[in-house]
C-alpha cells in the first residue's frame, strides 16, 4: 500500500524514474564545472572586476542555468546551439530596450521576458535562460545598466561562445553524447542496423525503455509522454497504408519508416505526361537517411519505395491531404 502511494505522488510530481548511468551523472557534473569555470573567469577579465562581484554574479546567473542544458541534456532541442546563442542574444536585447525606454516597474520586467519568449519562438531559438537573461537587463543594477546594448557583447556573447565551444569539445570526448545533437545523429547513422528497411517492427513501450537506457543520456521527456507520442503515431499510421497510386515530378514522399531509416524524397524529373512504370525518374533526398543525396530509378519502384505523399508544415514533414489519383 506505501509502495502504491509512493509511486503515485511521484507521478503527480513528476519524479521520473532516472535511467542514466552514474558515469553519465559524473561527465555531466563535470563538463558544468568546466564550462562555468571558463565563463565566472572570463565575466572577471571583461568587467575588471572581481570573482564575487555583483556584476559578475548577474551575468553568469542565466548562463549556469544553459550549462546545465549543455552538460545534462545535450541533444536535448533546447540544448543546441543555435536556441543556446540566438536565445540569449534577442533576450538580452530586448531587455536592455526594454529597460531604456519603460519605466522602471513590475510590468516592464514582466514585458521583457514576455517579449523574450515570443521574439524566442518565431525565431526558433527557444532557451529557457534566456528569460533570465531578460530579467537581468532589466533588473541588474547600475553595473548592468551602465553597459547599455554593450551587454549583448560583452560579456555576454563571448561568454556563451565560449560555453559553446567546451560543450562541444568535452562532449566530442564521448561518442554517445557529440554535440550538436546532428553530430549524435549521424553517429547513430554509422552503426550498423541488424533490421532489414523493409521488416515490419511493432514498437512497445518496453521498447521505448530499452531504448532510452541504450542511449545513456537524459531524455526530455516522461514516459508517459514517449508512450502517448508512440500510440498517437500509430493510430495516425493506421488511416493510410497504401502506396501511392501514382507519383508525380516536384512532389515529396515518405517510406513511412521510424528513426535514422525514415527518409524523404522529391521527384525532381520524370515525365508526368507519358508515365510508364519503367520509365527512368530523378529524386533528392531532402530529409533523413542520406539527406541532400541525388538519386534515380524506375517510376515503378520510386512508389513501391514511397510509403505515402508529404508536405511541409510548419517545418514538419505531416502526410499530404486529399491526394487525387
Amino acid at each position: 500500500m506505501i509502495g502504491k502511494i509512493s509511486a503515485t505522488l511521484c507521478l503527480w510530481l513528476g519524479i521520473e524514474s532516472n535511467k542514466t548511468s552514474h558515469n553519465e551523472k559524473i561527465i555531466s557534473a563535470i563538463g558544468a564545472t568546466i564550462g562555468i569555470s571558463l565563463t565566472v573567469a572570463i565575466s572577471s577579465i571583461t568587467l575588471h572586476t572581481t570573482l564575487l562581484s555583483p556584476a559578475s554574479v548577474l551575468i553568469i546567473a542565466s548562463l549556469g542555468a544553459s550549462a546545465v542544458l549543455l552538460f545534462a541534456v545535450p541533444h536535448g532541442a533546447l540544448s543546441q546551439p543555435w536556441p543556446v546563442v540566438g536565445g540569449h542574444l534577442v533576450s538580452a536585447f530586448i531587455g536592455v530596450t526594454c529597460h531604456k525606454y519603460l519605466p522602471e516597474t513590475a510590468i516592464s520586467a514582466g514585458l521583457a521576458v514576455g517579449l523574450a519568449v515570443g521574439a524566442m519562438y518565431y525565431l526558433r531559438c527557444i532557451h529557457p535562460p534566456g528569460g533570465a537573461t531578460a530579467l537581468t537587463a532589466v533588473i541588474g543594477g547600475p553595473d548592468i545598466f551602465n553597459l547599455g546594448y554593450d551587454y549583448l557583447l560583452s560579456p555576454l556573447l563571448i561568454n556563451v561562445l565560449v560555453l559553446v565551444a567546451v560543450a562541444v569539445l568535452f562532449n566530442s570526448l564521448f561518442a554517445w553524447r557529440r554535440y550538436p545533437a546532428h553530430l549524435n545523429a549521424k553517429h547513430f547513422q554509422s552503426l550498423p542496423h541488424p533490421v532489414h528497411a523493409d521488416d515490419d517492427i511493432s514498437l512497445t513501450t518496453e521498447d521505448f525503455n530499452a531504448a532510452i537506457q541504450g542511449i545513456d543520456s537524459f531524455v526530455d521527456i516522461t514516459e508517459e509522454g514517449l508512450t502517448e507520442l508512440l500510440e498517437l503515431a500509430k493510430q495516425h499510421a493506421e488511416t493510410q497504408i497504401e502506396h501511392p497510386s501514382i507519383v508525380k515530378t516536384g512532389h515529396y514522399y515518405s517510406n513511412g519508416k521510424i528513426g535514422h531509416l525514415w527518409s524523404i524524397r522529391q521527384i525532381i524529373d520524370g515525365d508526368d505526361q507519358h508515365r510508364t512504370s519503367n520509365d527512368l525518374i530523378i529524386y533528392k533526398t531532402v530529409a533523413g537517411y542520406e539527406s541532400y543525396s541525388t538519386g534515380s530509378c524506375e517510376r515503378e519502384a520510386f512508389r513501391l519505395w514511397a510509403r505515402f505523399e508529404v508536405i511541409e508544415e510548419n517545418d514538419l514533414w505531416i502526410k499530404a491531404k486529399n491526394i487525387t489519383s
